[in-house]
């Protein structure tokens, strides 16, 4: 089995959704309303063509970003308050309610209006990686400048890089140099490639 085939498919969603910014080069996926639409139209959360106002998206924004600082919580990082914070805001604006079927359950929304069921789906998807034990196995990367995020499907959940042979190496070799030249290992790595 490969690394992606370990990924649940409610985790691959959280991750993905927090992935749709990439910090390490600035690459925003989700800058207009349409955008944002589409993003959650290819994973069948919205109906293709829904409209979204500015608000959804700067709504659906503040979610991502929030869940980035649980992410980095996970991997044995100090959260900001205030990020939390900002998260069960834009959460509250987001009523969801349980619903039962035959034979599951799930968080749907409590509102009709549509980014509300696409959202509502992508909290039932951190529930549901809470139920099955996936959600602390989400994490975004330990290289300050990445922060990227990533299931960690090692076996004692260590991992602390998206990838060992490009973030994981470059913190690694920058700490070796560090030790060799006396110089500190914590300068800036302004735009390197992760």
């Amino acid at each position: 089995m490969n690394e992606e085939e370990a990924v649940p498919p409610e985790a691959r969603l959280v991750r993905d959704f927090v992935n749709s910014y990439e910090p390490q080069v600035d690459d925003e996926s989700l800058t207009t309303p349409d955008r944002l639409g589409d993003w959650l139209a290819r994973r069948e959360l919205l109906p293709a063509g829904t409209r979204l106002a500015a608000a959804d998206l700067a709504l659906a924004l503040a979610i991502r970003e929030g869940l980035r600082a649980v992410l980095l919580a996970h991997a044995g990082h100090a959260t900001d308050p205030a990020v939390l914070d900002r998260l069960n805001r834009a959460l509250a604006e987001v009523p969801v309610r349980l619903a039962f079927t035959a034979d599951a359950h799930h968080l749907a929304a409590a509102r009709d209006a549509p980014l509300d069921h696409a959202l509502a789906r992508l909290v039932d998807a951190v529930r549901r990686c809470d139920a099955t034990g996936a959600w602390n196995r989400l994490k975004v990367c330990d290289r300050d400048t990445c922060r990227w995020a990533y299931y960690d499907a090692s076996r004692n959940q260590a991992r602390r890089w998206c990838s060992m042979a490009g973030c994981g190496n470059w913190v690694k070799m920058r700490r070796a140099y560090a030790t060799r030249t006396g110089r500190r290992a914590a300068e800036p790595d302004a735009g390197a490639a992760g």
